[in-house]
């Protein structure tokens, strides 16, 4: 868009762009130029202070106060600038000036800058609109995720704010061990963005469970218990299908790490596959211990909580068999944390 009230800078200018297949609107009455900017998106402003019903610094600061126009550059044409006149256009908002009489080169070079540069700003712009809307859709996914992990929980009466708390426990011990253990280059801020999503997944396969095993009081019989261990199985298989679409998810991919192995111990002995060590993952392994204390800290029907220093024993004690020696490690750099979480989400009795 050109504002000029100088006919022949306006058929320099018309001549120039109209050859390159660019639509050149011109007005020489400032008024006019401002009614037709509301509806029309100029990719590049030429503005005179020779304008006719306008003075040239009001009618920039005016451009530049609308909000569609607030990032289209201005190129404003000044006859024979001086200091005062260059500062006042770009105290007017203006992104270049350029004496008159114009010279084609070195006008078409600033105007394919400004044009360069305003598409950039615009990609940038609209890149920051796709992430907002991204995160606004992954926020709500996460917590569609959250929902029904919590769906699966409610099964089991007697977990009260498990989830809650366990996604906390494994959110702490990762930063803990990222900072301090052996596993500190494996520890990358996408693996903990992971875990505290992942980790209320963990027991999602129990929904397949009856209800006359997953609710008993007392002590399972021995093939109760093994239709109980299925549900690490029937979880990760379920989160599989998904995966076998979203393959580069890596947040599915842990979820299916935790729910299958969350319940195999450092010493081979756990289930479903008694791995060993190392070959269980270390999601799994992290999510193993968050697991055991939130389990012996809470309220079950058939015992009450037993207090953290109690359940910090029986941790320790199981360190090198039950659990990684490193995460009972950096459990005991952080345990004020964790009982900090517990009463933050401590269970409170229906009414």
């Amino acid at each position: 868009m050109v504002i000029d009230s100088d006919n022949s800078v306006v058929g320099l200018i018309n001549r120039m762009w109209s050859v390159q297949g660019c639509e050149v609107l011109s007005f020489p009455i400032g008024s006019s130029a401002l009614k037709t900017a509301r509806s029309y998106e100029p990719d590049l402003f030429l503005l005179s202070d020779n304008v006719h019903d306008a003075d040239g610094f009001d009618l920039c600061r005016n451009l530049k106060l609308s909000t569609a126009h607030k990032n289209v550059p201005v190129i404003f044409m000044v006859e024979k600038p001086n200091h005062e006149d260059t500062t006042r256009a770009f105290d007017a908002g203006a992104d270049d000036v350029i004496a008159k009489p114009l010279h084609f080169v070195e006008l078409r070079k600033r105007i394919d800058l400004h044009l360069q540069l305003y598409i950039n700003l615009s990609k940038i712009e609209h890149n920051k609109t796709l992430e907002m809307q991204l995160k606004d859709v992954s926020e709500a996914q996460l917590a569609t995720i959250f929902a029904v992990a919590k769906l699966a929980e409610q099964r089991d009466g007697d977990t009260g704010a498990h989830l809650e708390r366990v996604r906390e426990y494994c959110r702490i011990l990762a930063l803990q061990l990222r900072d301090d253990s052996p596993y500190t280059s494996y520890i990358t801020p996408e693996f903990i963005e992971c875990i505290q999503h992942a980790a209320p997944l963990h027991d999602v396969g129990k929904v397949a469970i009856p209800d006359h095993i997953l609710l008993k009081a007392g002590t399972l019989s021995k093939e109760e218990f093994e239709i109980m261990k299925t549900h690490a199985i029937l979880g990760a298989d379920n989160m599989q299908m998904v995966f076998n679409n979203y393959s580069s998810n890596a947040f599915v991919g842990m979820g299916i790490e935790i729910s299958l192995y969350h319940h195999e111990r450092w010493d081979g002995t756990g289930y479903p596959d008694r791995l060993i060590g190392k070959n269980i993952p270390l999601s799994a392994r992290i999510m193993a211990l968050a697991d055991v204390y939130d389990a012996l800290s809470s309220d079950r029907c058939y015992r009450k909580a037993l207090p953290h220093e109690e359940v910090k024993a029986m941790i320790v004690e199981e360190s090198g068999q039950h659990f990684d020696p490193e995460i009972v490690k950096a459990f005991l750099n952080v345990e004020a944390e964790f009982v900090a979480i517990t009463v933050k989400f401590r269970d409170h009795a229906p009414l």
